[in-house]
């Protein structure tokens, strides 16, 4: 459980599990089209309407900064790790390097039921935009209804299904061509995107936004507990991190495209926020097709079809990104073997994960045909927040420790009383006690990270050779810090129902490593250990057969 894999290992031993190489094609804009194109589609057009009705009001643009702060920092950290070990991982080989195999496999785990449960949603999504774009006002015109199933179950989404299911056939097919059609999707996409905004600039008063109630009917717990929830629109970036295999020159183009990524999309998130509650007071937005129906309203119905149409574009290429990522994670998985071997293969013409791409759309297409909205997106938040929690911990650990050569007990400390302080101050605002509480933990928790940056320094020279030629993480440990902080409070703002079911879920993924991931992984590190056995005899047996032949002769 507790075994490490050096970067090394990781890239040649393991990688090589999957047979064939993934194909480096890919440039630094195709990765900043990569993670604009998966985040653009998602937030916009399946947060942004549930959150400024229920949550955050017309602040909702708010809680879009808050959380793109958070994204930023959580990039800032898988750039480091995505720099320093270019493998199709993501988390997972993060984790794994730092913490060993189970904490690796339950942060992989973890983002790949976000990724499925994300996948499943954005496509439910698509098919009530799509409607919009032909001129239906019902977003469920084209489900169809099964009485016998339970309630936020009942609606069968064929067209999602469908779409799921012609991507994984495309992502099949070539990771390049892929991202090429990404790349022109997006393009058209931030066209459409600039449309709406400069359209409901025009057409909205800035009275809609202080109007019924203030610009934070909710106040700013509003505006948090909203941050929490549209966090689910920025996990785009880590798909483009999982494709570090398949990038020309990593070490360039992954810092470029990853933190570029993110700072676009967090900017076009507040624009369009605002946009749409301009045109449209806040407690009349519609919570199913939010943007389709907001042009309804002022009476432009003819800007709803396009709307609709445009939306369904950038959906499309969200899930083309998303599910581009999840076969990758899923894949590394499989190089590790706690998932079965044959999921790991890569397919030696294409160049692609075949085996994960389709079985990860079966997943993806079965959850999407049933299962609303709503059940699915607080669980995507609550397993993202945690994921990009370990990798801000695994950061400050690999530095100061493994890089560092510091003493881990040191590290391991600050860690823990850092997650601790973090827990007690999202705690006390969660259950609305004294203020003096915030002050108490917060000042507590500034005073750690000082102790530990003077009392545990990080040698910047140590650093600098180490990473010669690399970027890395500037200000230790404040970025990582100020991530794990962030992610912890994001966390404590869900509902008691998502810690429910994550729990269910980790207790899932925990009981399939006992009982199957642990002795995979084992009986694969002894197969190789005896092949590795057997060359170095055959490397010593030949030699001496060769001697004797030579003394016969002569």
């Amino acid at each position: 459980m507790l075994a490490t894999w050096t970067p090394d290992q990781e890239f040649n031993q393991v990688r090589h599990r999957s047979g064939a190489d993934m194909k480096r094609k890919l440039n630094w804009y195709d990765l900043v089209a990569l993670g604009v194109g998966g985040m653009l589609g998602v937030g916009v057009f399946v947060t942004t309407g549930p959150v400024a009705l229920h949550q955050s009001g017309p602040s909702v643009f708010m809680s879009y900064i808050i959380a793109g702060i958070s994204a930023l920092l959580s990039s800032l950290c898988y750039t480091e790790f995505a720099v320093q070990v270019p493998v199709a991982g993501g988390a997972f080989s993060y984790l794994r390097l730092t913490f060993g195999e189970f904490l690796g496999y339950f942060g992989g785990a973890n983002i790949l039921m976000e990724y499925v449960f994300s996948n499943a949603a954005v496509a439910r999504s698509f098919t009530e935009y799509l409607s919009f774009a032909f001129g239906e006002k019902n977003p469920n015109v084209w489900r169809v209804e099964v009485h016998g199933l339970p309630k936020d179950y009942n609606m069968l989404d064929f067209p999602a299904v469908a779409l799921i299911l012609l991507l994984t056939l495309c992502l099949c097919h070539s990771t390049k061509e892929s991202s090429i059609l990404n790349l022109i999707m997006t393009v058209f996409h931030v066209i459409f995107f600039g449309f709406i905004i400069v359209a409901g600039y025009c057409n909205g008063s800035a009275k809609n936004m202080v109007n019924p109630k203030g610009i934070a009917p909710y106040g700013v717990r509003g505006v948090l507990d909203g941050a929490a929830i549209v966090y689910f629109s920025y996990i785009g970036y880590d798909s483009a991190s999982t494709m570090a295999e398949e990038v020309k020159d990593p070490y360039k183009s992954l810092p470029i495209g990853i933190v570029g990524s993110v700072l676009i999309t967090t900017l076009l998130y507040c624009l369009m926020a605002l946009s749409l509650c301009m045109m449209v007071p806040y407690n009349k937005i519609s919570e199913k097709a939010s943007y389709s129906m907001a042009f309804l309203k002022i009476g432009w119905s003819w800007t709803s079809n396009i709307v609709g149409a445009g939306a369904s574009l950038g959906i499309v290429a969200s899930l083309l990104v998303a599910m581009l990522g999840q076969a990758r994670y899923l894949c590394v998985i499989g190089r590790a073997r706690l998932v079965p071997s044959w999921l790991a293969k890569v397919h030696p013409s294409t160049g692609t994960p075949l085996n994960a791409t389709i079985f990860l759309g079966f997943c993806t297409a079965s959850i999407a045909l049933f299962t609303e909205l709503d059940i699915i997106i607080e669980l995507i938040s609550i397993g993202t927040l945690m994921v990009f929690y370990m990798v801000a911990n695994a950061l400050i650990y690999r530095r100061y420790v493994i890089t560092g050569g510091t003493p881990p007990l040191h590290t391991l400390l600050f860690l823990f009383l850092l997650s601790l302080t973090s827990l007690c101050f999202s705690i006390v605002w969660k259950f609305k006690q004294q203020w003096w509480g915030l002050l108490l933990f917060g000042g507590f928790m500034i005073t750690i990270i000082v102790f530990f940056q003077h009392m545990v320094p990080c040698d910047n020279n140590l650093v600098q050779q180490q990473y010669a030629h690399c970027w890395y993480v500037p200000f230790m440990p404040w970025p990582p810090s100020m991530s794990i902080f962030l992610n912890v409070f994001l966390m404590m703002t869900l509902k008691t129902l998502s810690f429910q079911r994550f729990a269910l879920w980790s207790c899932f993924i925990t009981m399939f490593y006992v009982l199957y991931g642990v002795h995979s992984t084992y009986q694969a590190e002894e197969i190789e250990n005896l092949s590795g056995v057997n060359q170095v005899v055959m490397n010593l047996s030949v030699p001496n057969l060769q001697t004797k032949v030579e003394i016969q002769v002569h």
